[in-house]
Formats: C-alpha cells, sequence, structure tokens
C-alpha cells in the first residue's frame, strides 16, 4: 500500500516537472522573438539613419566639388576675351602663335581644353591642335555667345553618350564681335572618381535629364528612365529581396533589383540636381551581428535554463556566470561604439584638413569641422560615465552603473541630433523653419550650461520681455548660437575677479539678443568671424564657433555682430527679423 502510495506521489511528480519546463520554453521563446523582433526594428532604424548621414556628408562633399570646378572655369572666359595677344591676332587673321599662348593658358588655369573661334565659327587656335579648321557656328556655344556676348554655358551630348560641357564668351573690338572663346569644363574626372566609391551618383539638369552619373548607360536619360524598376533574376534573388525588405525599412528606390537608400541636394547651378544611391549592406551587417549575439545569448540562457531545473545546486554560480558573460557582452558593445565613433571622427577631421587646403572659406568644410567640434564633449563624457561605471560593476552597484549607461544613450542621442544638423547647415530655404519663443531658446541655452555655470562663481544678468518674442528659425540651430555666446563669456571672464554675464532681449522693429561680459574685450574685430580664427590658447578652441554661428544667424535672414563696450567687455549682439515681418515679406 505504501509502495503504491509512493509511486503515485511519482507519478504526479513527474507532470508536474513537464509542465513547468514548457510553461517556461513558452516564455522564453516569446522573450526571445520579441526581442529579436523589437532590436531588429530598433537598430535597423539607427543604423539607415548613420548610414544616410553619412550619405549626405558625402553628397554634400560630391556637391561642393562639383561647384567648385564650374565657379573657377567661369571666369576664365572673360579674361582670355580681353587677351590683347587674341584680340590682335584676331584681328589681323595671323594665328601662328595662338595655339601655343592657349596651351601656356591651359598649363596655369588647369582646364580641360581651350579654343579659339572665328566670327564665322572656324577653330584658328586651341590647346588639340586637331581642332584647328574645325566648324562650330552651329554649335549652341558658339552661336549663344555671339548673340549674347557674355559668358554662356552649353551642355552637348557626344555620339558616344558623354556631355561635352563648355563656357564661352565673345571676344569684342570696337563694339565689334571678331571672335569666341570656349573653354572645356572638365566634369567627367569627377564621374571617374565617383565610380570607384561605394555610392551610386548622378546628375540632372534643369529638366531631369541625365548629364553625368557612374553608371554610362544612365547618361542621356531621363531620371526615371534611369531608375526604371528592374525584377531580380531569379526566384531566389526575389526571396532574398522580399525577406531583406520584411527586416528593414522600405527602401528609397531599386537599382538593378537591389534596395537603396536615396538622399538628393541641389546644387545651386542651372537648376542641377545631384542624387545618391547607398546599398543597405553596411545596415544589415551591423544589424545581423547584434541579432546574432541576441540570438546566442538566448540559446545560452535556455541552455542555462535546463542546466538550473537538473541541477538547482549550482543555480547561483550558473546565474552569476551568465551576468558576466552579458557584462562582457555589454562592454564588447559599447568598445565597438567608440572605436566607430573614433573612426568616424578621424575621418570628419581628415575631411575637414582636405577641405581647409582647397577653401578655407567653403561652406562645407565649416560643417565637417563643426561636427568634429561639437562631438568632442559628448565623447569625453562618454569616456567619463564609461570610467564611473566600470568601477561602479566592480563594487557590485549595478543600478548606479546602469543610470551611467542611460547617460550614455542620452549622449549618443545628442551626437545624433548634432550630425542631422548637417543637412539643415547645406540647406538654403527656409522649409524647415517654424515660429519659435526667443525666451524659450535662451532658457533652453543656459540649462544646457548649467554644468558649465556651476564650477565657477559667475553673476548671470537677464533682461527678457514678459510677452512671447517670436522669430521664424529653427531652435536648435538657434539655441547653438546662443550657446557658443555664453561659452565665449565664460572664457572671456575666466581671469576676472568678479565675472559677470549680461544677457538683454529687446524686441523693435527687429529682434535683438545681446550677451555682454565683463572681460577684457577684443583685441581685433575685423577677424573674428573667420574659420579657424582664435585668440585662445593652443589646445583650448580651434576658431569655427563663432565663423558657425555667423553662418547660422545669416541662415535665419540676421546678422552677428561683435563691438567693445565702453565700460570694458565684449558684446555679442545677434538680430533677427520679427515673425510678422518675416510672413508680410513672404506675403
Amino acid at each position: 500500500m505504501t509502495k503504491r502510495d509512493h509511486s503515485d506521489e511519482d507519478g504526479d511528480a513527474r507532470p508536474g516537472i513537464s509542465w513547468r519546463l514548457r510553461i517556461i520554453l513558452v516564455v522564453l521563446t516569446v522573450i526571445a522573438v520579441t526581442m529579436v523582433l523589437v532590436t531588429n526594428r530598433w537598430m535597423t532604424e539607427r543604423a539607415t539613419e548613420t548610414t544616410r548621414n553619412s550619405a549626405e556628408v558625402r553628397m554634400a562633399l560630391y556637391a561642393g566639388n562639383l561647384l567648385n570646378e564650374l565657379q573657377r572655369t567661369s571666369v576664365v572666359p572673360l579674361l582670355l576675351a580681353r587677351d590683347s595677344a587674341l584680340i590682335g591676332a584676331l584681328s589681323s587673321n595671323d594665328y601662328v602663335a595662338t595655339s601655343q599662348r592657349l596651351i601656356s593658358f591651359q598649363t596655369e588655369i588647369g582646364s580641360a581644353s581651350i579654343s579659339l573661334l572665328d566670327r564665322t565659327g572656324r577653330v584658328v587656335g586651341a590647346t588639340n591642335r586637331n581642332l584647328l579648321g574645325t566648324s562650330y557656328r552651329n554649335d549652341a556655344f558658339f552661336v549663344d555667345a555671339m548673340r549674347t556676348k557674355e559668358t554662356v554655358f552649353s551642355s552637348t551630348r557626344r555620339i558616344e553618350g558623354a556631355f561635352d560641357f563648355t563656357y564661352s564668351r565673345a571676344v569684342v573690338q570696337d563694339g565689334q564681335v571678331i571672335g569666341v572663346v570656349a573653354i572645356a569644363v572638365d566634369l567627367m574626372k569627377y564621374e571617374r572618381a565617383w565610380a570607384g566609391l561605394q555610392d551610386a551618383v548622378l546628375v540632372t539638369d534643369s529638366e531631369g535629364v541625365v548629364i553625368l552619373a557612374t553608371e554610362p548607360r544612365w547618361r542621356g536619360l531621363k531620371l526615371a528612365e534611369a531608375l526604371a524598376v528592374q525584377d531580380p533574376p531569379s526566384a531566389i534573388r526575389r526571396a532574398f529581396q522580399l525577406t531583406a525588405d520584411w527586416a528593414q525599412e522600405p527602401p528609397d528606390a531599386y537599382l538593378a533589383g537591389e534596395a537603396v537608400l536615396r538622399a538628393d541636394a541641389r546644387v545651386p547651378f542651372r537648376g542641377w540636381r545631384l542624387i545618391t544611391f547607398t546599398a543597405y549592406d553596411g545596415v544589415r551587417e551591423r544589424v545581423n551581428a547584434v541579432l546574432a549575439l541576441e540570438i546566442m545569448g538566448f540559446a545560452i540562457l535556455m541552455a542555462a535554463t535546463f542546466y538550473m531545473l537538473s541541477r538547482r545546486a549550482w543555480s547561483r554560480s550558473l546565474s552569476l556566470q551568465r551576468e558576466s558573460a552579458e557584462l562582457r557582452l555589454l562592454n564588447q558593445r559599447l568598445q565597438r561604439e567608440i572605436s566607430e565613433r573614433e573612426k568616424a571622427q578621424k575621418e570628419l577631421a581628415s575631411a575637414e584638413a582636405t577641405l581647409a587646403q582647397s577653401s578655407k572659406l567653403a561652406a562645407l568644410g565649416e560643417m565637417s569641422a563643426a561636427v568634429s567640434h561639437e562631438l568632442n564633449q559628448p565623447l569625453a563624457a562618454m569616456k567619463t560615465y564609461l570610467a564611473g561605471a566600470r568601477l561602479l560593476l566592480q563594487r557590485k552597484r549595478t543600478e548606479e552603473a546602469m543610470s551611467s549607461f542611460q547617460r550614455i544613450d542620452d549622449l549618443i542621442e545628442r551626437m545624433g541630433a548634432i550630425t542631422r544638423q548637417l543637412k539643415s547647415y547645406a540647406r538654403k530655404g527656409g522649409e524647415a523653419f517654424e515660429p519659435v519663443d526667443v525666451r524659450h531658446c535662451v532658457s533652453g541655452a543656459l540649462s544646457m550650461m548649467e554644468p558649465q555655470l556651476k564650477v565657477r562663481v559667475v553673476r548671470i544678468n537677464r533682461q527678457i520681455p514678459r510677452k512671447p518674442v517670436m522669430v521664424l528659425a529653427d531652435r536648435l540651430r538657434l539655441e547653438q548660437v546662443i550657446i557658443n555666446l555664453l561659452r565665449n563669456a565664460l572664457d572671456a571672464t575666466k581671469d576676472v575677479a568678479s565675472p559677470q554675464i549680461d544677457i538683454t532681449l529687446d524686441e523693435g522693429q527687429t529682434v535683438s539678443l545681446r550677451v555682454r561680459d565683463s572681460g577684457p574685450g577684443i583685441a581685433d574685430l575685423g577677424n573674428l568671424f573667420e574659420p579657424f580664427y582664435t585668440t585662445k590658447k593652443p589646445g583650448e578652441g580651434v576658431g569655427l564657433g563663432l565663423a558657425i554661428s555667423s553662418g547660422i544667424v545669416k541662415d535665419l535672414g540676421g546678422r552677428l555682430t561683435a563691438t567693445n563696450a565702453r565700460e570694458g567687455g565684449a558684446v555679442f549682439e545677434v538680430q533677427l527679423p520679427l515673425l510678422q515681418e518675416r510672413l508680410k515679406a513672404a506675403e
């Protein structure tokens, strides 16, 4: 009787354990699937945004180089049309030394080719001697130059599909046109350079016709025709495409059946547009790596669960080992994130140096340097938080360590917001502007400067109206200007016994925001807003804050000025148009 009861108890125990296992397995499976789906979605959005921002930076560099080449060459016809030797050759019909002179000009200017045509359209001098005697009397560049007597730009498609880009200008003597000088612009070199990059790049004219492209078959076609969707060639490829599209954001376009990110920008020249296409390969690689780690972690977790049920005596040690493994994985992910950020910073620094050598005042160089300038502080803060989190973890203070990780995540969000500003820097229009209360911008800037203000005892005097002071602007960029002015004021009062900063906001015909410090003032006001000009000691600044702030204020329709106050100290004034005035002007 006792034996039977014992057997019944064993039989009751086995089903109990089985049901517990089933419940645990179901719960772990649901958690694993949910985590994988959520992580895939979140990581895909983050990686896609990072890839898109990088593509927009590269696109801005492409457009800047293209526009620089066009602007550099546009002044050459005017200079050559006034050359006395060329005018004399056309007047006397003596072209013996003309070609050699044009070759010397080509060496100095660096243009593709230079041609001199008489008034009948016949080539009488050229850097390419094979063109001598060729007639272009019916070509657009010759006809337009003869009609307008100004520098004209024309693009002509060759038989093989490529385009010739030419600047031409009439040569005038005593009010009469005696010939035309034509300068060929070598834009194909950029097309060849783009062909070796990871992006597909094309340029369209004002009519939407592709004139430059990394794919030669696109030239001469309308944009819609060039980007016609092509089905993948096989069922396996089609299934792979459906899987990829489900696992990522809806693609912007398809090229040869491949999903790509699209970014386009206006080139401020004759209605041209530059469009780039970036593959999703890098996005999927980063997301898949994280998903693989998660799946591996859940597999280990399920195996550990079985082991814990069979060996409950080892449950505590297994739990500690699992937590240690998760912490190591987390540290590795953080180290990879930091390495990627440092690599991005180095790449931006390299781009900054290159742009500074080509054109010190190029706006795109300022944007790249601005990103490097603004990312330094979040990176330094992340390093500090990581060091603190490591000590907290060693002392088993997990909750406080997680708080540090949350601060790191907030800093990463801030860095992402800074990189997204690049598009705002490159935009000349006001389509992203909105009504903004300047008082809120001042409060937000002071809140962001609170850590620096706590370090030193600085008296802040604010004279701000009680009613709203509205302007049409981008709040994030306007706050950046105010923060830069406050930082400069703090630096100026570093060696002052009783530092003081006055903030005054007035509303009259315009909105005027003045920031005055009690420092020694500014010695050189003329070069103050030049990029890379700074009065600080080496290592304390790169001279970009005021240059960037001045550019932002100009984009907002205002101006930034600096003066020295009579009673001492520097005064920076931001003047912006009132919201009502902007709306009336727009109407």
